[in-house]
């Protein structure tokens, strides 16, 4: 794979035109700078783009494990959410069941996974692996242009970007065994005591992602927060759907699958400690 993979944008030109809608018609961007678009209110950011709420008030108000941020977004990440994300992007509104191989044009294995952060190392790994399709879910803004202009200047038809609740894509718009592995990467930890029942890990959300998995399908968690690294192996070893494929029944050393992110490394540096899950959806 190449190293290439991380650079956090393709390369662009001197300028890149303002796309149609921002408020900023006929004035040229330089790459890499930040653009605030100026709408008549009411009017969407990206009008071709994800959408700020895709799944809106048709499902129940509850505990998430994350919160949407639609930070700043640079020239070539918005260029890029324009232009493909009706071709690669997937809004996830819970209202009709996803026929993946439709959706990736072909009948790949697919992994899903939830939080890929500016999507590099979710690049690495499509590159990597051009036979599994990346199903890469997550409500950052940013990091949704970013992995898409990734994918675009790489080449990388097996990545497709999903925007919105994973709760709500397993529960409402998969079906069953319909996942051939699930990745959650460095989710956040909610060190908070009280903030813990935001986790994502938890008995209820396994049992749902089971239901997707199919037999022997790997669920690869990742964390460096120790604490929730003890807890992910407690309630994954305590979980009927799934075993442990660390034969001492522990954490796992890193996959070579798993690229080293720069910011894995910078906390490896500084002496932290990062933890890998690997557990198989057990035989029904």
């Amino acid at each position: 794979m190449s190293d290439s993979l991380n650079a956090s944008e393709a390369p662009q030109p001197a300028t890149t035109p303002a796309q149609p809608g921002t408020g900023e018609e006929g004035v040229g961007h330089v790459p890499g700078v930040s653009v605030r678009h100026t709408r008549a209110k009411g009017e969407p950011r990206f009008p071709d783009g994800p959408k700020a709420d895709p799944a809106g008030s048709h499902f129940e108000r509850r505990i998430r494990s994350f919160q949407p941020r639609r930070s700043r977004v640079t020239a070539g990440q918005a260029d890029a959410l324009q232009r493909l994300w009706p071709k690669w992007g997937l809004d996830i509104d819970g209202q009709r069941v996803v026929d993946l191989a439709e959706l990736f044009g072909n009948d790949n294995p697919v992994v899903l996974e939830i939080g890929f952060g500016m999507g590099e190392a979710t690049a690495q790994m499509a590159a990597g692996d051009p036979g599994t399709n990346i199903l890469a879910v997550d409500v950052h803004t940013p990091g949704q242009g970013n992995l898409l202009n990734l994918a675009d200047h790489h080449g990388l038809g097996n990545v497709r970007v999903g925007n919105g609740d994973a709760i709500i894509l397993l529960r409402e718009m998969l079906e069953p065994d319909a996942l051939d592995g699930l990745r959650v990467y460095f989710p956040d930890p909610w060190p908070k005591k009280r903030h813990h029942k935001r986790r994502l890990i938890q008995p209820e959300f396994l049992s749902l992602a089971a239901t997707r998995l199919r037999p022997g399908a790997l669920l690869h968690c990742a964390t460096d927060w120790e604490p929730y690294a003890e807890q992910m192996l407690e309630v994954l070893t305590a979980h009927p759907d799934f075993e442990n494929t660390a034969p001492d029944g522990g954490f796992a050393p890193r996959p070579e699958f798993r690229p080293l992110t720069r910011f894995e490394g910078q906390g490896l540096d500084k002496g932290h400690v990062v933890n890998d899950l690997l557990f198989s959806r057990v035989q029904r």
